[in-house]
């Protein structure tokens, strides 16, 4: 007997079964005593086991799902992501296990033999391909593309055609695919590709390096940060360089932090809500109809970096 079948013969949705067979959530999800009972009476007529180790045995894999976050992919995106991923799992009565940090073959193959797990999810191929939106290609509709493309556009909106791009100082598995969407993105603007430059932590060399950038390409007129955390580097280094933001030089960030709310001038930034994308990476992982599922689009923070 599956959750399916309790979820039938109780006349309820598969969530609500999951939710009243459990005493915490049925709680937290106002389920009324009276469903609560049934379902569980259904339950016990029809011999459903709930216990974890049962079904994996049944089902040949742990009710776990497992999700790879390589270094430097950590963010609001990310953040948002996990949400919409761990809450629809949960509702499938799956549990959600987050590895973050560099992951060798090696030590997944540790993982699959430790847990078995229903899925491996590897979170910077599904932001890069933006497969789970039928988007193949980097996401031109709702994925890394158009958000980049979104960034870049805000900037030339207001007026800005001659733009660069800063970047971190440590490798992160984005930039490359990054700057080649800002590329593609630019000559459907027609307007120049922009340049790169990276923007150190430490805050005295990344003072010299936006000052040594903008001295070898004194026609840019706006930087695009990588992240949030590189537009305020370099806000703070244009700050300390004695430039007017945004008369001088305008800055825009990425994946809005929250931060650049509390900077002066505050940051303007492109906000991505990803609780949508985890949802349908979660139905996909375990084969559930994913149609009707779609995520806002992105959009720009206006503040007054721009």
């Amino acid at each position: 007997m599956t959750l399916n079948d309790v979820a039938t013969a109780s006349g309820v949705s598969r969530a609500t079964a999951s939710f009243a067979l459990n005493d915490d959530l049925a709680e937290r999800m106002r389920i009324a005593a009276a469903t609560r009972d049934r379902v569980k009476q259904v339950a016990r007529e029809l011999g459903y086991v709930p216990h974890g180790v049962a079904r994996a045995l049944r089902e040949g894999a742990s009710r776990v799902v497992v999700l790879n976050i390589d270094d430097g992919m950590e963010g609001h995106y990310s953040r948002s992501y996990i949400q919409g991923l761990d809450a629809e799992l949960r509702a499938n009565e799956y549990v959600l296990l987050v590895r973050y940090g560099h992951h060798t073959p090696q030590t997944t193959r540790q993982v699959l033999e430790a847990i078995a797990p229903r899925a491996v999810i590897d979170f910077g191929q599904i932001y890069l391909t933006g497969h789970e939106l039928e988007d193949v290609g980097g996401g031109w509709r709702d994925g890394l593309a158009a958000h980049s493309a979104l960034q870049l556009r805000h900037l030339v909106e207001h007026g800005h055609t001659h733009v660069a791009v800063a970047l971190p100082d440590s490798e992160s598995p984005l930039a490359a695919t990054r700057l080649k969407f800002t590329g593609q993105a630019a000559r459907n603007m027609n307007i120049r590709i922009p340049d790169s430059f990276v923007a150190p932590l430490e805050r005295g060399a990344c003072s010299e390096a936006v000052a040594a950038f903008l001295t070898t390409a004194p026609e840019v007129t706006a930087i695009a940060g990588f992240n949030d955390d590189v537009a305020l580097r370099v806000l703070t280094a244009l700050h300390d360089l004695g430039r007017r933001v945004p008369d001088d030089v305008a800055v825009i960030g990425f994946d809005d932090n929250g931060y650049g709310a509390f900077t002066t001038p505050a940051l303007t930034t492109v906000n991505i809500d990803a609780e949508a994308h985890g949802r349908l990476s979660a139905r996909l992982a375990l084969d559930l109809d994913s149609s009707g599922l779609r995520p806002p689009p992105a959009r720009i923070v206006v503040r007054e970096s721009v």
